[in-house]
């Protein structure tokens, strides 16, 4: 817990959307449930619940079928919340499509200074494959944003998870090289948290001091501890950050209710 001299003013409220697989069309379904609807109700709730918000993290698979209009979508619907935002890609996305639907914005500007914290976003994106990489432009940039900044917290964020969560099916097709992540990190002290998306579930440990976090999607979850491909019945989310100013982090996960749909197994996968 942060230090008793510590308050809501030593600190920043960062939203976490993750998972959104949004379509061209509003109407637009994965395994039945409508991914457009599903996104603007965790936002309205993020809205009412959370009564500052200092920065939105869209950590990829923000788009199901790559188009420029699903990420137009997303934008449109995630600024309803009104804080800046930042994006990195997921092996669902596209990154041209992405690119162009946040043209003259700092959407996916990989790096962001807020209160004594460095966030850097990364790109684990692997064309035609469910599994992440971390390219070595991607670690260049990580070790370089970690040793610009060695009197700053840094929060790293990516889509695919570079730990097991127990799950067989959703192991095989996590980071694929967590070894060159954390030889980078492991060469830093003040790295305080990872954040990653991909496996619809909520994730919560440790590895030495840095906190490992995963958050629902904004839609449909996915069964934790499952050997294979399985749904899960509750509800869709967002995760809150509430980062202070000594380095220490609070954080939880907010879900809607009254969401209620048929999943379909049709769908083979995700």
């Amino acid at each position: 817990m942060p230090g008793a001299s510590l308050t809501v003013e030593d600190s920043v409220l960062l939203v976490q959307l993750t998972d959104s697989h949004l379509f061209a069309e509003a109407d637009g379904k994965l395994l039945g449930m409508n991914t457009c609807d599903s996104l603007e109700q965790v936002v309205e709730l993020a809205i009412d619940e959370q009564p500052r918000i200092d920065l939105i993290l869209a950590t990829g698979d923000l788009s199901q079928d790559g188009s420029v209009a699903s990420y137009q979508r997303f934008r449109r619907l995630a600024e309803r919340i009104e804080a800046p935002a930042r994006w990195c890609p997921g092996n669902h996305d596209e990154l041209a499509a992405m690119r162009e639907a946040c043209r003259g914005s700092a959407l996916m500007e990989p790096v962001l200074e807020i209160a004594g914290w460095r966030v850097v976003m990364l790109d684990t994106l692997v064309a035609g494959s469910v599994f992440g990489m971390l390219r070595n432009d991607q670690l260049e940039l990580l070790e370089r944003a970690l040793s610009e900044a060695p009197d700053h917290h840094h929060l790293i964020c990516l889509h695919h998870h570079p730990v097991s969560i127990g799950s067989r099916w959703m192991d095989t097709i996590g980071l694929r090289n967590p070894d060159a992540l954390f030889e980078v990190l492991d060469r830093h002290s003040n790295v305080r948290a990872l954040l990653w998306g991909h496996i619809h579930q909520e994730f919560d440990s440790w590895r030495n001091d840095v906190r490992l976090l995963a958050s629902p999607s904004t839609g449909v979850q996915f069964a934790p501890q499952s050997e294979d491909f399985q749904v899960d019945s509750v509800a869709p989310g967002y995760r809150w950050l509430r980062l202070y100013t000594d380095g220490q982090l609070e954080t939880g996960v907010s879900r809607v209710s009254g969401i209620e749909f048929e999943i379909d197994y049709s769908v083979k996968g995700y």
